[in-house]
């Protein structure tokens, strides 16, 4: 069976290289199966070798496959270093932003051969998922929405953005997720225009906005969904604009997901919404990115992306409307690209809804 071994070493051929490493936690799962947070990986046209320290062994044992696997002592990259060495590679191909100065540095101290940066040799292969991968996110958002669905039926006043948040991720855990795919966003009344709010101790109270963006890693993959409500009331016929705006933004973007459609064409039917609608101001970042191991990971859905969706793609669509010291809203499904269209993996409910009534 074609591996991904053997695409990356097809990859390899295509830019001139010999050998390829890595350290990095992301690209050695999907590689190699493994999940820890520390390993080294090299692939040449006839060897693949992974290596870890003592502390990953037996994990790396039942989880690798397609490996050599070897225990090193020390510092890895040198270990890395000294593998490349070993296997005469001339030309090593590494990916730029998932190696840092100082492991470049360690590689360099033990492999006198060129060390190439190319950040296209596994990223393309990442971003189309496999059934496999797509089942396994879809779960992993069943999951947490699950959570979803559960704690917002049990909101008292006040209980704090920080209780909440810790419920979300106490939840995940118990349910059978590894953790949270991210710092989960619990934000209340005006603290809701805050993209990316760090949870506080703002407590509940009637009329506030609650804005949840979350999510859980089952198995080594990640799930993101983002969900905006009132508490109590409708904090104001503003808020019921911007959120009827935002998720017109949302649907219509929805509607245009597909193979062969430029990621940066995705975005722009939204932002054109939000501006026409008076708000483009208050529209600041990308409408989606891919999701994956990471939580973050291309295409990127924004004015300056140059991708193109295809088959097996699977993307966030998450417009935002947010106003300074008023709140704000984010709606945010998960969804996967089809050979005609696309499916949305996210399922719960986006009507505007009013909690504790």
């Amino acid at each position: 069976m074609y591996s991904r071994i053997d695409a990356l070493r097809g990859r390899l051929a295509g830019c001139g290289c010999e050998a390829f490493a890595s350290f990095s936690a992301a690209t050695n799962q999907w590689l190699s199966g493994f999940r820890g947070s520390t390993s080294a990986i090299v692939v040449t046209a006839s060897d693949a070798i992974f290596l870890n320290d003592f502390r990953y062994t037996e994990q790396a044992a039942s989880q690798v496959k397609g490996f050599t696997l070897q225990e090193v002592p020390g510092n890895i990259q040198v270990r890395a270093g000294e593998k490349l060495a070993s296997l005469g590679a001339a030309s090593v191909a590494f990916e730029p932003g998932y190696m840092t100065v100082a492991e470049l540095d360690y590689v360099k101290s033990a492999y006198s051969g060129q060390l190439k940066p190319v950040p296209d040799v596994i990223g393309p292969l990442r971003m189309v998922k496999s059934k496999d991968e797509v089942d396994t996110i879809r779960a992993a958002g069943q999951l947490a929405e699950g959570v979803l669905a559960d704690l917002i039926e049990d909101l008292k006043p006040g209980i704090t953005e920080r209780q909440l948040a810790a419920r979300f991720e106490f939840e995940f855990k118990a349910r059978g997720a590894s953790g949270a795919s991210f710092d989960t966003i619990a934000a209340f009344g005006a603290k809701s225009s805050l993209p990316h709010a760090q949870p506080g101790d703002k407590p509940l109270e009637r009329g506030d906005i609650v804005l949840l963006d979350f999510g859980c890693r089952l198995n080594g993959y990640c799930s993101d969904l983002t969900r905006t409500f009132a508490f109590g009331t409708i904090p104001g016929a503003w808020f019921e604009e911007i959120y009827h705006l935002t998720l017109t933004a949302q649907r219509r973007a929805l509607e245009a997901v597909g193979p062969g459609k430029p990621c940066r064409e995705v975005d722009a039917i939204a932002r054109d919404i939000i501006t026409q609608g008076g708000h483009g101001k208050h529209f600041g970042h990308g409408l989606g990115h891919g999701v994956g191991i990471e939580i973050h990971e291309s295409p990127r859905l924004n004015p300056e992306s140059s991708a193109v969706l295809a088959p097996g793609m699977i993307v966030t669509v998450e417009p935002g409307i947010y106003l300074p010291g008023q709140g704000g809203v984010r709606i945010e499904d998960l969804v996967v690209v089809t050979e005609d269209g696309c499916e949305n993996l996210s399922k719960a409910p986006k009507e505007l809804r009013i909690l504790g009534t």
